[in-house]
């Protein structure tokens, strides 16, 4: 039997709650592997090497305590599979905090909302296991670790932001978990990766519907781009539009960087106003899209401004405030022109569970994913990761908040855009537009 003080320390160990331990409180039982002892060689001095010699590591303490069997009653049982319980677990991956938190939690409205609706597949309860990825990429790999290693789920969705998908991405496709993106639209995401699927278009359609737009709605050839240098999203993007516009016949007159953190963009600005455009795209994210358009307007600057999908969200109005109305932007909903049947329950839901917000792209999208992944299931007739990784596979004409989704070879979804724009402080619906 253990001492109180022993049972405290083993209770300790057990929750990573102790950074360091004394050897000779130590349980008998509990054996200190060799390998696992901090070396103190360098130490000087035969009193302070004993002294140092009874210190470990709560890293190596805790090693040693896994490899314990005869004191803690016998070995565990093996973790369970997944969906083999009476909940089915569905992770999250998510930037909840950080740069992009604001997509981040827009989507997971969606998310919790879908499961709300839907709390059950194949007569089993739903579980969502949310991992902040804190809108960095190390993070975001690490979520979905956490989410296949330690909560064993069945299936995992998100990440807003390309990058971020990209780096769970690989994780998951070396562990054997599905992925299903709501809103990372650059193209690497899904290829060389049969794990990966996603319910929005990718920027290759996005960057050729807003070239589109400028040449035959704006009745301009003359364009230029500014990017956030190092963003996936951001150069992937401006380099689809880049192609498509210059293809249908129009100049790029300049073509221009800023970094990530940047806040002044008044140099960049005068580079480009100085080339004489008659449209300036700019797809980074919402928070310098704002910015820059709101300085742009004070140099006097008058041309329209075109973007991507990551501007609809309230903060990009917020911190553009009147200087961004015009701004027009490519979009996977709105609540103006329903699409499906599904499209209606969603606005519905949402209003009523969100009073006080407007039904958005992300919310959509992130409902799109949950609920894809329990029809996925229901295909299936399993919860097994294998299993959903091949029934998502087979996906055509699936009814989503966000119109038809048929997913196709890479696992992306072939599916319209919306144009919306800026209009009275508020965003508003212009056009849709179909794949070719």
């Amino acid at each position: 039997m253990y001492t109180k003080q022993q049972k405290e320390l083993i209770f300790l160990l057990k929750n990573d709650s102790l950074p360091y331990v004394e050897l000779s409180i130590l349980p008998k039982d509990i054996l200190i592997h060799k390998s696992t002892k901090m070396s103190f060689e360098h130490y000087q001095g035969g009193k302070e090497m004993r002294k140092q010699s009874k210190i470990f590591s709560l890293l190596a303490i805790a090693l040693a305590f896994a490899l314990v069997v005869a004191g803690c009653g016998g070995a565990k049982p093996a973790p369970a599979e997944p969906g083999s319980s009476d909940v089915i677990k569905i992770g999250i991956f998510e930037p909840l905090t950080g740069d992009n938190a604001a997509g981040g939690q827009m989507t997971l409205e969606g998310m919790e909302l879908a499961n709300k609706l839907y709390p059950e597949v194949l007569g089993k309860k739903v579980e969502l296991v949310v991992v902040d990825n804190k809108s960095d990429k190390a993070e975001a790999a690490n979520a979905v670790s956490r989410l296949i290693d330690n909560d064993k789920v069945s299936v995992i969705l998100g990440s807003y932001s390309s990058g971020l998908s990209m780096a769970g991405g690989q994780i998951a496709k070396d562990k054997g978990v599905p992925v299903i993106g709501c809103s990372p639209t650059n193209p690497l995401v899904t290829l060389d990766n049969d794990y990966y699927f996603r319910v929005c278009f990718i920027d290759p359609f996005q960057g050729a519907v807003m070239a589109n737009y400028a040449i035959n709605e704006l009745g301009i050839t003359k364009a230029a781009i500014i990017k956030e240098n190092g963003s996936d999203y951001s150069v992937g993007l401006a380099r689809f539009f880049y192609n498509a516009f210059t293809e249908a016949g129009g100049e790029i007159v300049a073509d221009i960087d800023y970094q990530k953190g940047d806040n002044d963009f008044t140099a960049q600005l005068g580079s480009i106003n100085s080339a004489g455009p008659e449209v300036i795209f700019a797809p980074g994210d919402f928070g310098p899209s704002a910015l820059l358009i709101k300085q742009a307007r004070e140099m006097g600057i008058e041309v329209p401004f075109l973007g991507g999908d990551t501007w609809e969200v309230g903060e990009f109005l917020e911190l553009g405030g009147a200087e961004v109305e015009g701004a027009t932007y490519s979009s996977h909903f709105t609540a103006d022109e329903p699409a499906t049947e599904m499209t209606q329950t969603f606005l519905d839901a949402f209003k009523a569970e969100y009073p006080e917000q407007n039904p958005n792209a992300f919310a959509a999208l992130g409902f799109d994913t949950y609920i894809l992944a329990l029809d996925a299931m229901t295909r299936a007739e399993s919860a097994e990761p294998a299993a959903i990784k091949d029934a998502l596979a087979q996906t055509t004409d699936f009814v989503g908040a966000t119109g038809l989704i048929t997913l196709d070879e890479n696992g992306d979804a072939t599916k319209s855009a919306v144009v919306n724009q800026v209009v009275d402080g508020a965003f508003t619906f212009k056009m849709i537009i179909e794949p070719k």
